[in-house]
């Protein structure tokens, strides 16, 4: 996977000043530019309109994403740790680009992006089953649906946590529901 070069955003840019996402549907670059403490010039001066700043937002997100996937070494490091070390990853990715990800998938190159980062994950997650890590007795694809969730409420729900803490709750509700009686 390679990098794509993306603007870097300030830490106001992704999460304003009120610690909240600042990018709802219905914001405007003026909001959005309030809601992280600058000009609407100083947006305007980077980005031509709200969708090329949503645009670079979402590839940056996706670049984290794709970090936190190689990061994870699925391919080569042991499944618990890969395993471990992509949930980790990913709830870093979601508390510091907190967006509405649906819409991210308007995009033919952002949706082709995704669809290269799960068919990745689908490989990793077969690898685990394969290697008795995960239940093989499952509905094809019932991990690859139900961990993106618990992953999501983690970095929403458990921020007192470090990224690696809510990884082991992540990593071990997973487990305890789909994993073999050897990986509990």
């Amino acid at each position: 996977m390679s990098r794509r070069a993306t603007p870097r955003f300030p830490h106001s840019f992704r999460y304003g000043r009120s610690g909240q996402s600042p990018w709802p549907r219905s914001a405007t670059i003026a909001a959005i530019a309030a809601e992280a403490g600058v000009d609407r010039r100083t947006v305007y001066r980077r980005f031509a309109s709200r969708e090329d700043l949503m645009a670079a937002v979402y590839g940056a997100r996706y670049d984290a994403v794709e970090e936190a996937i190689e990061a994870a070494r699925p391919r080569e490091a042991p499944v618990a740790v890969a395993l471990h070390r992509y949930v980790e990853g990913i709830i870093a990715v979601n508390r510091k680009w907190p967006v509405e990800t649906s819409r991210m998938l308007r995009e033919a190159t952002i949706r082709e992006r995704r669809q290269r980062l799960i068919d990745e994950v689908d490989t990793f997650l077969q690898r685990a089953t394969d290697e008795g890590l995960l239940r093989s007795d499952l509905p094809p694809g019932w991990v690859a649906t139900v961990l993106p969730p618990l992953m999501e409420h983690a970095a929403e729900d458990l921020p007192e946590l470090s990224a690696a803490q809510a990884a082991d709750v992540v990593a071990d509700t997973l487990l305890r529901g789909v994993g073999t009686p050897q990986a509990r």
